[in-house]
């Protein structure tokens, strides 16, 4: 039966080009979608440029048909504005002025003309309200990407037997074949293995014998970097060894690494680390430069007083206190001498050697030999992911960091963040380095190591 899906307007807010993704069936907008849309027209932030990307297709559409009527959609849909429902009765307690409410009666009007109806809306409430009055609701799935759990971790382990290990750290490299992923059951490696995958090679026989590696798409490769230390810092595990090798790696063969992970996990530590040790000493890159993205920071700083360094400034303190920790080295020195600490860390902004933005003000640029850190990568859109990546000109690296599982937008989650999304789109691909990261490789302290796995 052909069904009919109702979209709601945050739906159309994150993804405009969703009324293109349910194939021959009917797609409608209420009316006061096109109110809500219009508020944001003038903003210039993510919401505002996509309300203004949905009024452009939509008036695209206009010119083809009577769009209240039912334009054909290129799917073999339709698409129409829906005006009428306006007498249908809720729940006495809900506000029918409400616009939330307002679209729950066009699909329960739709329905009752006996249409498939299904509403489609990234409100997890509105969902539930529409379950409520027996309309079917669905969250919008074209941008989703597996459970957690089932997602790509750009690492496995691997058996092998004692002779292919000898063999690997002799010549530096080992073919797939005698890698197990699973020994007793005799299932073999080389067919499960993606380009660019971490491996950590364990004896079949010996457990105290083992290698670590990457498989380059045709073989197995050994770490290069393992054994440096950017700018004076150690691996302390086998992660942190895949986490090295992938940002020591030159832009032009590994210009994107996506790092996933609790917090303590020295994702954004680490990431400094090798930048400074790469723009300093190196000279790799011309300055590092940082984002974290904040949902009301990218949407309110055109109001925010101050310059932009000033207005984004509360929102960089982690950074500080990486860097912190990273110019520190003496921790017994620490506190006697916080102003020269202070000094030395400002300097570092005043040279340029280290820049802070908004996400905002990104968007449309090209960047160009610079190391690009987005922190907190978990809060942006795969449409603004997106936008980050193809900024990246000659000469850049970026990395992607951040805890899928402490996101503040309130349209997001494990399945629809642009961290998650950014790496299962980016898996395979031969310019794509990620490694994610677990509570048992939380290395800030014992008690966040503590907290992490009781909390």
């Amino acid at each position: 039966m052909k069904k009919t899906f109702v979209i709601d307007t945050n739906v159309l807010l994150q993804s405009p080009c969703a009324i293109y993704h349910f194939e021959d069936n009917d797609v409608v907008i209420p009316a006061v979608v096109l109110e809500e849309l219009d508020k944001f027209k003038k903003d210039s932030s993510e919401l505002g440029a996509n309300a203004r990307e949905v009024s452009r297709i939509l008036d695209d559409l206009r010119m083809t048909g009577n769009i209240s009527t039912g334009v054909l959609l290129d799917s073999g849909g339709m698409l129409r504005i829906e005006l009428n429902c306006e007498n249908v009765r809720l729940p006495e307690c809900w506000d029918p002025k409400k616009n939330d409410n307002r679209v729950l009666k066009v699909c329960l009007g739709l329905k009752e003309e006996g249409l498939n109806v299904i509403l489609v809306s990234k409100d997890i409430f509105e969902r539930i309200k529409a379950e409520i009055v027996g309309v079917t609701a669905q969250d919008f799935y074209a941008e989703q990407v597996p459970d957690y759990e089932q997602q790509y971790t750009g690492r496995c382990t691997v058996y092998a037997e004692d002779e292919k290990i000898n063999g690997f750290y002799d010549f530096g490299y080992m073919d797939t074949d005698g890698l197990y992923l699973n020994y007793e059951n005799s299932v073999m490696a080389g067919d499960y293995l993606t380009v660019n995958q971490f491996l950590i090679i364990n004896s079949l026989t010996n457990n105290n014998h083992a290698a670590l590696g990457r498989y380059d798409g045709n073989r197995v490769v050994k770490l290069w970097h393992s054994k440096e230390r950017p700018f004076g810092v150690s691996p302390r595990n086998a992660n942190q060894k895949f986490i090295q090798e992938a940002l020591m790696m030159d832009s032009e063969q590994a210009p994107l690494v996506i790092l996933k992970g609790p917090a303590g996990t020295a994702k954004t530590f680490y990431s400094l680390a090798v930048g400074l040790q790469q723009v300093l000493d190196e000279k790799a890159y011309r300055k590092i430069l940082v984002c974290r993205p904040n949902v009301k920071m990218d949407e309110d700083i055109g109001f925010l007083p101050g310059t932009e360094q000033e207005k984004i400034a509360p929102y960089m303190r982690p950074i500080i206190d990486n860097l912190e920790i990273l110019l520190d080295s003496e921790n017994k020195d620490k506190f006697i001498h916080e102003h020269e600490l202070r000094d030395k860390i400002q300097e570092l902004f005043d040279r340029n050697i280290i820049n802070t933005e908004a996400i905002a003000f990104i968007r449309g640029r090209s960047i160009v030999g610079q190391w690009v850190i987005i922190d907190e990568a978990q809060n942006l859109t795969p449409k603004q992911v997106k936008g980050i990546i193809t900024r990246a000109g000659a000469g850049t690296k970026i990395i992607l960091a951040g805890d899928p599982f402490q996101i503040d937008h309130p349209f997001l989650d494990t399945r629809t963040n642009g961290l998650c999304f950014a790496a299962e789109k980016m898996k395979g691909s031969k310019l794509a380095y990620q490694i994610s990261l677990g509570e048992e490789d939380c290395e800030r302290s014992p008690l966040s190591y503590e907290s992490s796995k009781r909390m």
